[in-house]
């Protein structure tokens, strides 16, 4: 484990004030009950800055002090209702001020809102996302991206880190609301190596507006990296270490100074490790078993950085600016080892093929932001944002394969082999959002243009004699360019005091061309060109039933267009009779999603969907049409697919010192597509999926954590057929120096129970197997928090999400 060295924060403390003022009220909804534990958050009239952040108590009062004279609004938040604001608030020294009850109205059908939290639940449930606090959880110490959403509600990660939700594949990922275009093993790595400690939390918006691009099947998952919003200079630096069967640690620090002209906000983080996948398979094809394990260990190490300034021109009008990268180098040492019988004499071995991959890779990352917001406080506000990404992947693996006799102990023959697979990868957007209220309601109106550009080269050499030859048979260059051009309009209006309604109409124009350039004449294939117009529909219509009690509908059209990593028609081999290509061929996959959500007393949400998608792209495995011996994985578009889920979740404070969350997911699947000659796909599964996390506050200012979640049998891909697996963590955490010192140690997958095994049947390939990776972990973090920030607040919120004068994700 190599040391990692970080740089020193700046160490800054606020002065004592004097002649202080103070204010109370209580909160109460539409009938007059208490709302306890809501958000109630002041701030200065002068430039929106955050003053003071309260929670209420169990009848619905909530008290701030230590206040300085001046004027104020204040605004506050309770799950299922409307927020509240009440401006006009003057303070003058030595004032208590009461403003008496404070009444909230029940909700509205407006979704995309600055969102104030009562505390920091692990998750909470909005109209149209849920969001899965991630620092509100003892056991997230120790994690990265991937592993953080095998946590997530209603989220699945197969053992490809094929990544589902409400058990439709497709999700769109975003990072900060940006979307981030990495696929396959590209967005593998990055989740890797993105730890936990930089991520505040994740959005699962499972149905999204017009507002937002149709590209997803699934939906979006937006990954919030932390930034603190307080006044003054702040800072934090934390550090993690983890042992498995292999260690890895990070370090992490991250600073902002903010002030009423402008906010400046940085974080740099470095790590490294070393991590392990296994997996086993018993296939059977043509007469033959094989008998294949996989044995891979990769080392890694990193940095990354994040910096960026809002300038606040005036109460009117920001200008921002963000920059992000990283840099990930990365070993890998894989043994794929086949042993070859005949299926009628299985325990006679033929032969054994041994492939002992060794592999390097250099992943880069850089990604730049300017963008513009005007909001004028009555209801108008216009956001640009121009942004551009550049990530490359310099890539080589040297691979022999060795056949073995029966006894593995005389080489056979050697065939080697040495790849270069370099990718560089260029996005463009340029986008703009206006909104106004008008007609009595609010209108949206918004474009987005961008440009996906993808190289892709492919060199295959055969090492003879000490020599590398490219095989030109082999070896190809791949450009993969997508430009779409996007339109958007949206309504949404209260149409009395039960009734809401939102309405949305989304067109995307691409033109998309892979180009695939070989290098023997006799191989050049034609350009596959796409060229369509598609329409995306959306609406809502949100109904309260009671004060306590809401209904909500919602429908949306959606697409998942192919990316170069499942195009790409050339073989990437695990070993000579082991490899994936993908499918220059595929089309574009259209779902239409249709969502009831329920939310009874604020807290309890219940959600029925139902989808159905053409030409669904899906993973398959088959046998080789030449050697018998051999399997791959591809990619095709099924004929269709059905999925009706249910997801149920629910908090629960069972003592005072005892809260849990609880959440369950089920779904039936429905797989369909015949590619003719007896390949047929015709799969039902219902799976589900169980998490609960208990919370407990301990004597001596200890808090104890247990979660865990079980996973029902279900469907990996097009044909997967996978079994039960679970998982259960402990952690415990303690707070030290008024709260600013946090050490948090956490025992992950303790019985080891998170692996997978199923089986896949299709077009005469029969394969059963299963696999496991370094899940089972012990993790100890220590974070210090450094400046002015209120350290009574910073307990008990969890922090303005996106204020006002932010530039948000969308569209």
């Amino acid at each position: 484990m190599k040391r990692i060295i970080t740089l020193s924060l700046i160490v800054f403390s606020f002065c004592s004030q004097m002649n202080a003022a103070s204010i109370k009220g209580q909160l109460q909804d539409a009938n007059g009950e208490a709302l306890i534990f809501a958000a109630v958050a002041l701030y200065n009239n002068a430039d929106s800055t955050l003053a003071k952040v309260e929670t209420s108590n169990e009848t619905g009062i909530f008290q701030m002090k230590g206040l300085k004279a001046g004027s104020y609004y204040l605004q506050a938040t309770y799950v299922g209702l409307s927020d509240f604001k009440k401006t006009g608030i003057v303070l003058i020294e030595n004032q208590d001020l009461d403003l008496g009850i404070l009444a909230f109205e029940p909700a509205s059908v407006k979704l995309e809102e600055t969102t104030v939290t009562a505390s920091r639940v692990m998750v909470e449930t909005k109209p149209d996302r849920t969001i899965f606090n991630v620092s509100g959880t003892i056991n997230s110490t120790g994690s990265d991206g991937i592993s953080l959403l095998r946590k997530a509600p209603a989220v699945m990660v197969d053992n490809n880190d094929n990544i589902s939700v409400l058990g439709r594949s497709g999700v769109l990922l975003y990072v900060d609301g940006k979307r981030l275009p990495l696929t396959g093993a590209d967005l593998t790595n990055y989740l890797q190596n993105l730890p936990a400690d930089q991520i505040d939390r994740i959005e699962i918006i499972t149905n999204p507006s017009a507002k937002y691009e149709a590209e997803g099947n699934a939906g979006i998952i937006d990954i919030r990296l932390k930034k603190d919003k307080s006044l003054g200079t702040n800072g934090s630096v934390s550090a993690t270490f983890s042992q498995g069967r292999y260690a890895k640690g990070n370090l992490n620090g991250s600073g902002n100074y903010r002030n009423k002209n402008l906010n400046a906000f940085g974080t740099v983080g470095l790590a490294d490790g070393r991590g392990f996948n296994e997996m086993r398979f018993e296939s059977y094809q043509n007469g033959i078993q094989l008998l294949e394990s996989n044995k891979a260990r990769h080392d890694w190490d990193n940095y990354n950085y994040r910096f960026g300034t809002d300038f606040f021109l005036n109460k009117n009008n920001t200008i921002g600016f963000l920059i992000s990268g990283m840099d990930a180098t990365g070993k890998s040492l894989n043994t794929n080892r086949i042993a070859i019988a005949l299926e009628s004499a299985p325990f006679q071995i033929d032969s054994i093929l041994v492939a002992n991959n060794v592999g390097t890779n250099d992943r880069t990352q850089n990604s730049y932001n300017i963008n513009y917001r005007f909001d004028n406080g009555e209801g108008r506000s216009l956001n640009v944002d121009f942004d551009y990404g550049k990530y490359g992947n310099e890539a080589e693996r040297y691979q022999p394969n060795q056949y073995f006799d029966a006894n593995e102990e005389v080489v056979l023959t050697e065939v080697i082999n040495r790849f270069e697979t370099p990718t560089d990868i260029d996005i463009y957007t340029f986008k703009v959002d206006y909104e106004e209220e008008m007609l009595g309601g609010t209108v949206g109106i918004g474009s987005k243009l961008s440009q996906v550009v993808s190289e892709n080269t492919f060199l295959v050499f055969d090492e003879e004699n000490g020599s590398s030859i490219q095989n030109n048979q082999r070896s190809n260059f791949f450009k993969y360019d997508e430009k779409v051009y996007a339109g958007y309009l949206n309504y949404a209006r209260k149409l009395n005091d039960k009734w809401s309604l939102s309405a949305g109409l989304r067109a995307e124009q691409t033109n998309a061309m892979g180009n695939l350039e070989a290098f023997l004449p006799e191989l050049q294939e034609p350009p596959v060109e796409l060229d369509y117009l598609s329409w995306f529909p959306s609406a809502g219509l949100t109904w309260q039933v009671a004060p306590k009690h809401s209904l909500a509908l919602n429908y949306g059209r959606r697409i998942n267009r192919p990316d170069y990593n499942v195009l790409n028609p050339f073989n990437n081999q695990l070993s000579q009779i082991s490899y994936e290509k993908g499918n220059p061929f595929l089309r574009p996959e259209i779902v239409n999603n249709l969502e009831l959500g329920y939310t009874m007393n604020y807290r309890y949400n219940f959600k029925l969907g139902y989808s159905r998608t053409i030409d669904q792209i899906t993973r398959l495995i088959g046998p080789d049409e030449n050697d018998p011996r051999a399997n791959f994985i591809t990619w095709d578009n099924l004929a269709e697919k059905t999925v009706v889920s249910f997801n149920a979740s629910a908090p629960a404070q069972i003592t005072k010192k005892w809260s849990a969350y609880f959440n369950l997911s089920a779904s039936h699947i429905d797989n369909q597509a015949d590619y003719g000659e007896g390949a047929v796909v015709d799969i039902q599964a219902f799976t589900y999926s169980i998490y609960q996390q208990h919370t407990f506050d301990l004597p001596a200012g200890f808090k104890g954590e247990i979660s865990g979640w079980f996973s029902g049998p279900g469907i990996w891909g097009g044909v997967f057929e996978y079994e039960t697996s679970w998982s259960l963590n402990f952690g415990l955490q303690k707070k030290f120096f008024n709260d600013k010192l946090n050490a948090r140690l956490s025992f992950d997958d303790v019985f080891y129970e998170s692996g997978w095994d199923g089986i896949s049947v299709f077009n005469g390939l029969v394969s059963e197997g299963g696999g496991n990776w370094d899940s089972r972990r012990a993790s100890l973090s220590l974070g210090y928090n450094f400046g002015n920030q209120n350290v009574k607040s910073r307990k008990r919120k969890t922090g303005i999400e996106e204020e006002a004068g932010r530039v948000g994700g969308g569209n």
